[in-house]
């Protein structure tokens, strides 16, 4: 009886998730019209090219980015039917060169969202909440991804398991510099923000002044963050460009479905985790 009920409950989630599908491309339409709408009240200052969301802030990446993952399923999808139907190298290594350069335009929307609000980049709200609980540095670990490509790549030779196990560990050792780096910025600010703590606009013109000079010291700190979310994506970014090196053109295709089918399954999660019966 249990059994039943459990299979009654996954199915439940499976098909409120499928639903969820079927109805993404409307909601893309709706945060169109809301960016549009949003625009012409003046909150948006008109910008460049398409993909500019430097003055779009976080409602404009979040359209972008539902854009780029609508286009990325197609680049997979090419890729996944190119690997099923065995195809030649040259045409093959088109495909993987094309995911990687859409990558690329990814993180370009990320800088450009950085700048605007690095904040909302940083929260991940523009992910499922799978993807946020797996977050570091508004973003995957390298070094956790190279784990879960590990059991998908063999055989490998020799030389290229040494090169993966070097750039996994690289990649650790980076996070693990970001991570301190971000704990000294936290630690920094919140001393600062102490100091000020007593010198409100409640207090003496001397408190005042010395209340002002400390938040300025704070805002220059925060700064900072954007830079640590840039070195982190840098970061994701070189990991799959050196993935691509080490690797055969058929075995970086792999690699790339394997990474993709992993945040898909993310985001089913959260869909049926979302969906489930709250009783």
């Amino acid at each position: 009886m249990h059994e039943r009920d459990d299979l009654s409950l996954f199915f439940s989630g499976l098909k409120a998730y499928l639903a969820q599908l079927e109805n993404s491309r409307s909601k893309l339409t709706h945060l169109e019209q809301e960016l549009q709408r949003a625009r012409q009240q003046g909150i948006f200052i008109a910008g460049g090219g398409s993909g500019d969301c430097s003055s779009g802030g976080a409602l404009a990446f979040d359209l972008e980015y539902a854009r780029w993952l609508d286009d990325h399923q197609r680049h997979i999808n090419n890729l996944r039917v190119a690997v099923i139907a065995d195809m030649g190298d040259d045409e093959l290594r088109i495909l993987v060169e094309s995911v990687l350069l859409h990558y690329d335009e990814f993180f370009r929307l990320k800088n450009l969202a950085t700048k605007s609000d690095v904040f909302h980049v940083l929260s991940g709200m523009w992910m499922s909440p799978a993807e946020r609980f797996f977050m570091w540095l508004g973003g995957f670990r390298s070094s956790e991804i190279l784990k879960v490509l590990a059991s998908h790549l063999e055989p490998l030779t020799d030389q290229q398991l040494m090169g993966i196990c070097n750039l996994q560990q690289s990649s650790q050792q980076a996070e693990d510099a970001l991570s301190q780096g971000m704990e000294a910025l936290q630690q920094a600010l919140s001393e600062t923000l102490a100091a000020a703590a007593g010198a409100g606009p409640l207090a003496g013109a001397g408190n005042v002044t010395n209340y002002m000079g400390q938040m300025a010291i704070a805002m220059g700190k925060l700064s900072t963050l954007e830079n640590f979310l840039r070195q982190g994506d840098l970061l994701r970014q070189q990991t799959l460009q050196q993935m691509h090196r080490i690797l055969t053109t058929r075995q970086a295709a792999r690699a790339l479905l394997v990474i993709s089918d992993y945040f898909s399954r993310l985001r089913a999660l959260s869909s049926l985790w979302l969906a489930r019966p709250r009783d």
